[in-house]
């Protein structure tokens, strides 16, 4: 039994193995023209060949550019369609072959159209009033319905009879308006598919445009060199363009032309008479264009066409100008030179000048020609549009003519230049001559000859009485010569100045003066003052002359004292005799002192400024230090008072804010009191708006490296200064050092008590310099280590042992500084009276 079941199971297998069975998947197929798909086809059993087949029965075969078929491994094979079509459509077969076994299956592949917008551009224009098609092309299988939308709502074609849809689809819109501009929605549908797609497109409704001029005729001056506008206003939609022709050529923007943004406005540059015309304005878009046409009404200015350079000869018997003109109205011609102005027909007094015109010619006569006739002439060509100016230049011709001072003083061993101007066209050789030998000469080497484009100047160092006398000039040119005689007199020495009064005060006296009756022949360069108590020595000082000079101030004298003044004047040659001395007495102690007069002068840097002040009356008693104040117009306070010694003429304000009006006070003080204060005002600069770089190339320092370089050098003169102080006047940062660490005395030990009639030294806590005060009876050497100085405005007197009596109030160089100033003082040139000259 078992046999037999074993051999029918046997049996049954076999007949299984044998047969094949062929599947497809997917098992049907429906494709969208221009899609690509594929199938697969499987096999069970052993096939030796698996084929396809297409719709009409052919074997496809491999290598097919649209369907392809591959078999991947013995049981399955798989067919690609490529980019379908309808001639894609049909049943396509699968079969398996193995030896005579076959068995095949089937699939069925449909192809259909999608939705598809073939033309549907966006945005679409018309011109108003057109009738307008809406170009919508939709292909689908099957063919689609086509639904027209405008601004999200359905066309409803019965209540507007303008809207149609035409067979091939298109929206058409009769008439087209501007409000009919928007958006549309092309949709089509396929119900059997349920397929639903659209397009937007924006359609856009163009206006004709509108135009206007602003002015229909325009005039305008020709050869002014000024321009014509022309303008004209155009609408419509899109916003037209504008263009302008002129004689049928388009205008475009150039050296001739320039027109604006849009096109609106037309300027002509240069206008001239051929610019006249028509002028055509056309605006223009895509619904069309229109034109309007703007007149140019040129008028012409006067123009000077021809006037020509003249040359003539002294003595000639006459020369004629010519100036012609053109313009409309026909101009009127008149001429002028230097500030005489001949008009048609006019003719000088003397008859020498005489103006003629005709139409648009005039000729200016000039009879009996002088040299003084050459220059510049004018011609003036005017109508009632305007004028035209134009020069000329006569040129004359004149033998040499020879001027110059006659006269020049020098004395022996300065030298003297002897100038002979010459006037001569064309330009004259110049010699000089002594004794008829051409200098310079063997005689006299003494002498250079130094010559410029319009004069000829001898110097001359006269060393004895021999160089004094007569010099030739000699001009010569190609139209004759000319000689003059020069005299080089021997300079004296000026008479005396004439004092004319003495106004005395407590401590100073101004003495009123006129200047000497002969200067000697040169001018006057210093004037000296003497000034003595009866029976004494004379005490002078020399002060610079000017032209101003007539009052001259000194200073340091006793109050109601007698004395004696005389004065001599100085020039290049010598000293003059002195006057005869005039008396005057000295006011009694008034008190305080008079206000110091104030200068300003502007520092390097534009906002720093240098005060200085002249020190007038004392009243009576030494000023024993100035008081500086000083504040921006604009500010409400001063700022902090700074205290000057009175050696000092001046301070330096620095750190002042830029272009800023600031007023400064200075006042002097004495035992007395204070006087009125000496003010002035002034502006500092603008601010620069650069600072130079360094030398391209160079390797200039950079602005830190400079700081630093003058903080090491600002400190290197403090520890110089620091020492000499040490050294010289026992005081400074290492007399501190040495007196409070090392227990060396210091100087002060002996100004502890001031009633012992040594020194006292005073200090506030405003950072001002620190004054010091000598009691009378303390003997103060000359500083300068020589014999009386020079004296001047700040110079006191001797005393009748010939024994100066000075102020040792004067100090070094001083400075002091604060928070928006810098204040630096120097002593005057000689020491100041002390204070116990106010015991007189």
């Amino acid at each position: 039994m078992l046999q037999i079941r074993d051999i029918i199971w046997r049996l049954l297998f076999i007949g299984c193995a044998a047969a094949i069975q062929v599947e497809i998947t997917p098992t049907q197929g429906e494709i969208s023209v221009g899609e690509s798909k594929f199938f697969l086809c499987e096999v069970v059993g052993d096939a030796k060949d698996i084929d396809w087949y297409a719709p009409s029965g052919e074997k496809i075969l491999p290598n097919r550019p649209d369907i392809f078929v591959s078999r991947s491994d013995e049981t399955t094979s798989t067919l690609t369609i490529y980019h379908a079509n309808v001639d894609s459509a049909g049943i396509y077969k699968c079969v398996a072959k193995n030896g005579d076994k076959e068995a095949q299956a089937t699939v069925q592949v449909k192809i259909f159209q999608k939705i598809t917008f073939e033309s549907a551009p966006s945005p679409q224009e018309f011109s108003e009033g057109d009738d307008a098609e809406i170009v919508c092309d939709v292909i689908s299988s099957p063919p689609p319905t086509l639904i027209w939308k405008h601004k999200g709502s359905k066309i409803q074609f019965a209540k507007d009879v303008r809207f149609k849809i035409l067979d091939n689809g298109h929206l058409q819109i009769r008439s087209i308006k501007k409000t009919d501009e928007g958006m549309y929605n092309c949709e089509a549908r396929v119900m059997a598919r349920g397929e639903i797609d659209f397009r937007m497109i924006k359609v856009v409704v163009n206006v004709l445009p509108t135009i206007r001029a602003r002015q229909s005729e325009v005039n305008a001056t020709a050869d002014v060199g000024s321009s014509a506008l022309l303008a004209c206003d155009a609408d419509g939609f899109p916003e037209p363009t504008v263009t302008w022709a002129h004689n049928n050529v388009v205008l475009e923007t150039g050296d001739k032309y320039s027109l604006n943004e849009d096109g609106s406005e037309l300027v002509i540059k240069d206008v001239a008479k051929v610019d006249e015309g028509e002028y055509t304005c056309i605006a223009k878009n895509k619904a069309g264009e229109k034109a309007e046409e703007v007149s140019l009404n040129v008028f012409v200015q006067p123009k000077i066409t021809y006037l020509n350079n003249q040359t003539a000869a002294e003595f000639d018997e006459q020369v004629t100008l010519t100036c012609e003109a053109s313009g409309d109205p026909t101009p009127t011609i008149s001429w002028s030179f230097e500030n005489r102005v001949f008009a048609e027909g006019q003719q000088s007094l003397d008859r020498n000048i005489v103006v003629r015109s005709h139409a648009r010619v005039s000729s200016l006569t000039l009879k009996n020609v002088q040299f003084t006739y050459a220059g510049q002439y004018l011609c003036t060509a005017g109508n009632s549009i305007g004028q035209d100016d134009q020069h000329m230049y006569l040129e004359v011709r004149y033998s040499p003519k020879i001027q110059g001072p006659v006269a020049t003083y020098t004395w022996e061993g300065n030298a003297a230049n002897i100038s002979c101007e010459v006037e001569a066209h064309p330009g004259a050789s110049v010699l000089w001559f002594r004794d008829g030998l051409q200098l310079p000469s063997a005689n006299m080497t003494n002498t250079k000859i130094y010559n410029t484009p319009t004069a000829s100047h001898l110097e001359v160092t006269p060393d004895s009485q021999y160089e004094f006398g007569s010099y030739n000039c000699t001009a010569t040119n190609a139209m004759g010569t000319e000689s003059k005689e020069f005299l080089l007199i021997q300079a004296d020495v000026p008479s005396s100045p004439e004092i004319q009064g003495v106004e005395p005060f407590s401590s100073t006296a101004v003495v009123v003066f006129g200047e000497p009756d002969s200067m000697g022949g040169v001018p006057i360069i210093r004037y000296r003052v003497e000034w003595r108590l009866p029976g004494q020595q004379w005490t002078g000082r020399e002060y610079d002359a000017d032209d101003a000079t007539s009052r001259i101030t000194i200073a340091g004298l006793k109050p109601e004292t007698t004395y004696e003044v005389k004065m001599s004047a100085i020039n290049g040659k010598g000293e003059s005799e002195s006057c005869p001395a005039s008396t005057f007495k000295t006011e009694p102690v008034q008190g305080e002192p008079s206000a110091p007069k104030l200068e300003v002068k502007v520092q390097k840097g534009g906002n720093s400024l240098k005060v200085n002040w002249i020190k007038q009356d004392d009243g009576g008693s030494p000023i024993m230090y100035y008081l500086v104040r000083y504040k921006a117009r604009h500010a409400s306070h001063w700022k902090p008072e700074i205290r000057i010694p009175n050696a000092s003429e001046y301070v330096v304000l620095s750190g002042l804010d830029w272009n800023t009006e600031y007023e400064v006070h200075v006042v002097a003080v004495n035992q007395q009191g204070k006087s009125e204060p000496g003010t002035v005002s002034f502006r500092t600069a603008t601010e620069p708006t650069t600072v130079p770089d360094a030398v391209d190339g160079g390797s200039g320092l950079g602005t830190g490296a400079i700081v630093g370089i003058l903080i090491v050098v600002f400190f290197l003169l403090l520890v110089g200064v620091d020492v000499t102080c040490y050294f010289l006047n026992k005081c400074g940062l290492l007399m501190c050092i040495a007196v409070n660490f090392c227990g060396k005395a210091g100087p002060g030990a002996k100004s502890k008590d001031i009633e012992e009639g040594k020194a006292a030294f005073t200090k506030d806590e405003s950072k001002e310099p620190i004054v010091e005060v000598r009691t009378e009876e303390e003997p103060v050497p000359n500083q300068e280590g020589g014999g009386p100085t020079e004296p001047n405005e700040t110079t006191p007197l001797t005393e009748p042992d010939g024994k100066t009596v000075k102020d040792d109030s004067t100090k070094g160089e001083t400075e002091v500084k604060n928070a928006t100033a810098e204040v630096k003082t120097v002593p005057s040139e000689a020491p100041q009276a002390n204070g116990n000259e106010s015991k007189a």
